[in-house]
């Protein structure tokens, strides 16, 4: 059976949403508020259907909320939008307000158990050295039946170099010196700093761990993909070639 939310997001997960997201990632650098922008739109989207009570009143927090460009699309939908994000360049990146967000590591999150309806993370675990440690805080933090979102970039596929390109394929230290060469300064994105490997299988590994007490994974798939291709994530290998983004979707257990 499955899932009701994924059902709606499968509906709506159209080849033009796939054509769209893909080609809005290439300006994550270049361009960082029409990618951010449409990001924000998709998030609140995917976690309106994802979420079974709807996001009016609900809690959310946004692990690693970066410049704020997700905490008007939220508000529109009446949550109660709250961000973590550690690095204060880009809490200030886009001189966007920040009403609720607290500096704060997601491998630490400063909240207590079950605090919110929705915890969300989109690209983030990519950026993150222990990020698995980081997903157990974000399952601590979500309330007795509510959700759990984590979305994030694979290594392996074609935007896993973030703006080092296709380079990264040669290995992301290589990539990096490649960047600086061309570009006269590192890439914002460093490898083995900011920017790590982190592939479909490492996730999945992850998500099955987890204890059925403490939570369960009703979903798991890629999310710049149209939900007819969504069965690449069941085959290892072609999945870290061409699922690009994988998306793993809890309901917290109590």
């Amino acid at each position: 059976m499955v899932a009701p939310g994924l059902a709606r997001l499968a509906r709506r997960a159209t080849l033009r949403r796939a054509a769209g997201l893909l080609n809005d990632f290439r300006y994550e650098q270049p361009d960082p508020d029409r990618f951010y922008s449409a990001l924000a739109r998709d998030s609140v989207e995917l976690i309106g259907d994802l979420h079974p009570d709807g996001l009016s009143g609900a809690g959310v927090l946004d692990v690693g909320g970066g410049p704020g460009y997700f905490a008007d699309g939220f508000a529109a939908r009446g949550a109660h939008y709250v961000s973590a994000e550690p690095d204060p360049a880009e809490l200030h990146a886009a001189g966007l307000p920040h009403r609720a967000t607290v500096r704060a590591s997601g491998m630490a999150l400063p909240f207590a158990d079950g605090a919110f309806d929705v915890v969300f993370s989109s690209n983030v675990v990519e950026h993150v050295s222990d990020p698995w440690r980081m997903c157990a805080e974000m399952l601590r933090v979500t309330r007795p039946g509510g959700t759990t979102v984590i979305s994030y970039t694979l290594w392996y596929g074609p935007f896993g170099g973030h703006e080092m390109g296709l380079t990264h394929y040669l290995g992301g230290h290589r990539a990096a010196r490649m960047y600086t060469r061309r570009h006269g300064h590192p890439p914002k994105n460093l490898f083995g700093t900011s920017l790590f490997r982190v592939t479909a299988a490492d996730g999945l590994r992850w998500a099955r761990s987890v204890p059925s007490s403490e939570a369960v994974l009703i979903g798991a798939f890629p999310r710049y993909l149209p939900s007819w291709m969504w069965w690449v994530m069941r085959v290892p290998g072609l999945r870290e070639l061409l699922g690009s983004n994988l998306v793993l979707v809890f309901r917290r257990a109590g």
